[in-house]
């Protein structure tokens, strides 16, 4: 649904302190998410479209008069609509006509987007900021097959684990074997997202080296029945509480389990409802069949992005690359607690403070491996949501989980390359 916000003409001393020094002519002005052309004193008119949560609705409001301060010669009118990051690559099919000029998205969907011509290859000025800036991992996830650069990181976005300290010790969530035998854990076992965080751990590979090959679709590697008898065992232990998408935080509130899977979207909830018993670390390892294995999960960026299609291509490329700035970036942390990707934004007032934020950053570096982004990936989700479904319904069980994952392997393996075939 289109929400017009009232467009911003003046600026706080909160909001001042974003306006980039490259206003003023200096030689910083693209690492601060403006081209070379934004120094130019030419009168431009624009009007830009921009797609962001509804949470973020006043940080968008102050990045664009922020934009506006930086660039005096520009007279930009703002059209504001609600679309999630999650939600831009359904929105853009759906009427890719009516595209935002700027949008943030979440990173897994980079391969729909490109397949679109729906998102647009950033500058080398802007590629520079963004290699700058970010881990390389948190490049990668904005990287197409390709080679090429298509949009700007803001922050990292994936999965670890939350827990109450009062039931673990630090020794304890190490490793989920003996989690499970001193406690309740929840974990979404039936959402194909955190599945395979097991058989990633134990050596799965996507799509080749680089997770780009589409045609070379998924080796689940030797490992993969082990993991499967791992989790027809976890299911059947009576600490073993699964999280169905919307009991994840009510349960480790009320104490019905003592850790859960999540990410930097549940820390408020957490920390407000356990207080000092809050605690948050890294994916844990397993032991199956005798062997240590790492869990780990897809880490992948939330970023920001320009369409290629906009009206005023150059602007729009201009306000993506300042929204995903250090200083957007710094106020998106001040607002909203949304952690940088920034690597030079580590020691901002109340992360050293904040679990969550070493959590996630010690995963997406340690206990992660970045989710691919091609299409040959929507193959993916639907077989492996039902294998989880089938696993936790116990129709996969200690008889027949050989043959089970067979078939789920072949089944994936149809699927993720019908997919590559369209690509």
């Amino acid at each position: 649904m289109m929400i017009n916000w009232k467009k911003a003409i003046g600026l706080t001393a909160a909001v001042a302190m974003l306006v980039p020094m490259a206003a003023c002519g200096g030689n910083d002005s693209n690492a601060n998410g403006n081209a070379a052309a934004s120094n130019s004193n030419e009168k431009q008119t624009a009007t830009l479209t921009v797609w962001a949560p509804s949470e973020d609705a006043d940080w968008i409001n102050d990045m664009e008069a922020a934009f506006e301060k930086a660039h005096a010669n520009y007279d930009i009118t703002w059209k504001n609509a609600t679309v999630s990051e999650g939600d831009a690559a359904k929105t853009v099919q759906t009427d890719p006509s009516a595209a935002a000029d700027v949008y943030m998205f979440a990173n897994d969907q980079l391969g729909t987007l490109i397949k679109l011509n729906a998102i647009g290859e950033v500058s080398e000025d802007v590629a520079k900021q963004v290699q700058d800036q970010n881990s390389k991992t948190m490049v990668q996830s904005v990287t197409g097959a390709d080679g090429k650069i298509y949009g700007v990181p803001y922050t990292s976005n994936t999965y670890f684990m939350y827990y109450n300290k009062d039931k673990f010790s630090a020794d304890d969530v190490k490793n989920l074997n003996t989690m499970l035998e001193k406690g309740k854990v929840s974990y979404p076992l039936t959402n194909s997202w955190y599945i395979p965080a097991f058989y990633l751990g134990a050596g799965m590979q996507m799509f080749g080296d680089k997770g780009q090959d589409g045609a070379a679709g998924i080796d689940f590697g030797s490992n993969a029945d082990a993991v499967t008898k791992y989790l027809v065992d976890m299911v059947a232990n009576p600490n073993f509480v699964l999280d169905d998408g919307t009991n994840g935080v009510s349960n480790l509130v009320d104490g019905t389990t003592d850790a859960m899977f999540s990410g930097s979207w549940s820390a408020a909830d957490v920390k407000k409802g356990l207080g000092d018993k809050y605690g948050a670390v890294k994916m844990p390892s397993f032991t199956a069949d005798g062997k240590d294995f790492q869990m780990k999960s897809f880490a992948g960026s939330k970023a920001v992005a320009f369409n290629p299609s906009a009206k005023n291509p150059q602007v729009a490329s201009e306000f993506a690359a300042f929204l995903g700035s250090a200083d957007a970036q710094k106020k998106h942390w001040e607002m909203r607690e949304i952690v940088p990707s920034d690597k030079t934004l580590t020691d901002l007032e109340g992360m050293k403070d904040a679990p969550y934020v070493q959590a996630q950053i010690d995963t997406i570096e340690k206990t992660s491996v970045l989710q691919p982004t091609i299409a040959a990936m929507n193959g993916w989700w639907t077989p492996a949501e039902n294998f989880g479904k089938a696993i936790y319904n116990k129709d996969v069980t200690a008889d027949n989980y050989k043959d089970q994952t067979k078939t789920w392997m072949e089944t994936e393996n149809k699927e993720v390359k019908a997919q590559a075939t369209e690509e």
